[in-house]
């Protein structure tokens, strides 16, 4: 989580921004209800804030000095206040302020949240801007890294792609039409080749009026269409609107591929991906290793501690493992308090050292619930080599924590 300063003198106020912040688990938050309460946990934490939510008129500071101090930190705010001129409005845009929202009705807080939300998601975005205007490349770029977006620029199609090959976490393109060397069509068919609507987004920006030319890219693939010459406050709400809906697209898959409980991936995605690993290792004669980890006498933690902490202990399995494996490795639960775990590119000797380690760490680990304290250990059953199939390595797998079972729990077990 990223951490974001609020400040508001209203109880009222505090109350709904808490309210609708919990929604949201990416924001660690610090309020305050005056500016000296926010010059105070400033100081306390150095500046070292992502961004602000913050009232204009403060009663220790009625003049929106509080914007000022959250700009000498280089703090990104979005700004509530209850009445507010249209001049005074573009002087606050033109600071490093995201927003200005009035306070007018309960959805000013949900679009203020939403907001700081949505700036904290763009600490970790990166958006590719592809215009042969260094003018307008500018001004793209100057827009986008006011609300934090990491941005990389090329002046072609042709550039762009080659941006794309060695820059896997792009996720949106602007480019513009009318370039040498590639123009903005036929890179959307090229990026479309390799990449889909959900998985990388396009916005087309053109001075072309011709509406044959937009209903060729957006045919081709592009997710969206801008007009030049364009504001920024366009600019901004057309980019997060896109990264919004690519986050909403990820959060469906995520849905569909990984469990509610832990956040580990599910049965079925294990399966679907861990079949191409399996084949794709036979094939190179590399032998792939399955573990299946159980928590040792998990009934008991149920039966002793009640349901909500046998579901805090499942999770634990998940943040260990997470710790102690490597990103390539798949690991899913499989149901109830069981893993399963497939790992490639690696030796026996390191499969031992890997869930020694891993055992140990189980053996070790002290979970503190509300004061109270539970321990528990894992046995793991592992195959290492080849079988018939990805499922034959699970059953032979499984056979390995039946016999850690059965000859005292806390044990890894090897097949081969």
């Amino acid at each position: 989580m990223k951490k974001v300063l609020v400040v508001d003198d209203s109880q009222t106020i505090l109350s709904l921004l808490k309210a609708e912040i919990k929604t949201h688990s990416n924001i660690e938050a610090y309020y305050a209800a005056s500016y000296k309460e926010a010059v105070k946990l400033l100081r306390e934490h150095n500046g070292d804030f992502h961004a602000a939510l913050l009232d204009l008129n403060l009663p220790d500071a009625p003049n929106g000095e509080v914007v000022g101090l959250a700009n000498s930190h280089h703090i990104p705010s979005v700004v509530l206040t209850g009445t507010i001129d249209e001049k005074a409005q573009k002087n606050l845009l033109k600071k490093d302020v995201l927003n200005v929202i009035l306070k007018n009705d309960p959805s000013s807080i949900k679009f203020a949240v939403n907001d700081i939300s949505r700036t904290l998601k763009n600490y970790d975005t990166t958006v590719l801007i592809v215009d042969d205007s260094r003018v307008y490349r500018k001004i793209l770029h100057d827009s986008l890294i006011k609300t934090k977006i990491k941005v990389l620029e090329a002046s072609d199609g042709l550039e762009a792609l080659k941006i794309l090959e060695t820059n896997k976490n792009i996720s949106l393109i602007i480019t513009d039409y009318e370039m040498p060397n590639m123009n903005g069509l036929n890179l959307t068919i090229k990026v479309r080749e390799k990449y889909k609507k959900d998985q990388l987004g396009i916005i087309v920006i053109s001075s072309a009026e011709d509406q044959d030319v937009i209903d060729r890219f957006l045919k081709f693939g592009a997710n969206d269409f801008i007009n030049k010459p364009f504001t920024h406050n366009e600019i901004i709400t057309r980019t997060n609107s896109n990264l919004e809906l690519l986050d909403l697209f990820s959060k469906i898959k995520d849905m569909a591929n990984k469990d509610f409980l832990t956040g580990a991936y599910n049965r079925r995605y294990f399966f679907d991906s861990g079949k191409s690993i399996y084949t794709k290792n036979k094939r190179k004669e590399s032998p792939v290793a399955v573990a299946m980890i159980d928590i040792d006498k998990f009934k008991n933690i149920n039966d002793t501690y009640g349901h909500d902490i046998g579901d805090i202990a499942i999770q634990e399995v998940k943040k260990i493992l997470d710790k102690n494996l490597r990103t390539s490795d798949l690991m899913a639960r499989f149901g109830g308090e069981e893993f399963c775990i497939l790992l490639e590119d690696i030796t026996l000797q390191n499969i031992k050292l890997l869930f020694e380690k891993i055992r140990r760490k189980f053996e070790e680990n002290i979970i503190d619930v509300d004061g109270t304290k539970i321990s528990y250990t894992i046995s793991t059953g592992i195959y290492f080599g080849f079988s018939d199939s990805l499922e034959d390595m699970i059953r032979l797998s499984d056979e390995a924590l039946y016999t850690a079972k059965e000859s005292g729990r806390n044990r890894v077990e090897i097949k081969l």
